[in-house]
């Protein structure tokens, strides 16, 4: 456990930081679930919207570090693609 006046700064920023990157990681899986749904379900129209909502969630935690930059552009990537094949 923290001693140091300082550790325990660094261990109250720590638990702060953990909230808030496990809020963006689970926006993040949120809104491709919701495209993931939408596609399951058939409705082209629908995934696209979601896409279009999912892609700057996605993207934020890119840039926010939460995911990985070539994972995010790969997930939208792939979801796209996906919409694309549709009928």
């Amino acid at each position: 456990m923290a001693n140091h006046k300082s550790a325990k700064k660094r261990a109250r920023q720590t638990e702060r930081r953990t909230a808030v990157n496990n809020s963006r990681r689970s926006r993040v899986r949120g809104s491709i679930k919701h495209v993931e749904e939408a596609i399951t379900a058939g409705d082209k129209k629908g995934a696209q919207a979601a896409l279009r909502a999912a892609q700057p969630e996605i993207q934020r935690g890119a840039d926010k570090r939460v995911v990985d930059k070539n994972a995010a552009a790969r997930r939208v990537s792939r979801l796209s693609a996906r919409i694309k094949a549709m009928a």
